[in-house]
């Protein structure tokens, strides 16, 4: 609960697992939102989940997020969803800019943008509220002509 409720700007609310509304359902396709599972290669296995956000396809921008279980951190493998999703925003969707906003505290995730290209463009003071206090958000972008696909 803490994890998703640093994750998700809406507030947590717990929802029956019959009610058809869990932010994991299998949804069917959709414009404004592109959600993939991010599985470990070699073991098949599960690791969490990432997904292009507030797709606008008038602006060609889109957001960025990721998430993935904790045994799973700390391997590198947020560089490489985050270079996956580049790919599929920029070369199969043409979108112009991806975005991402991370907790300014969620330095693993900050150094993953970093190294994925992306450029830290400021800071969004005071404008989350995480269980229980205001935390300061950061926001990362990257360009398409700023990016480099991977061979």
């Amino acid at each position: 609960m803490a994890t998703r409720s640093r994750a998700d700007s809406r507030p947590w609310r717990p929802i029956p697992p019959t009610s058809g509304l869990s932010p994991f359902a299998v949804t069917e396709p959709s414009d404004e939102a592109a959600c993939f599972s991010v599985v470990e290669l070699e073991t098949q296995e599960l690791v969490g989940e990432a997904l292009l956000w507030r797709i606008d396809t008038h602006n060609r921008a889109a957001h960025i997020g990721i998430a993935l279980r904790p045994a799973f951190r700390g391997h590198g493998l947020a560089v490489d969803v985050l270079h996956t999703l580049c790919e599929y925003g920029f070369a199969v969707r043409g979108l112009q800019r991806l975005q991402i906003e991370t907790l300014t505290d969620n330095t693993p995730m900050l150094a993953a943008a970093t190294r994925a290209g992306f450029t830290r463009e400021g800071t969004l003071r005071r404008s989350a509220w995480v269980y229980g206090t205001y935390a300061d958000e950061a926001i990362l972008g990257l360009l398409a002509n700023d990016w480099t696909p991977r061979t």
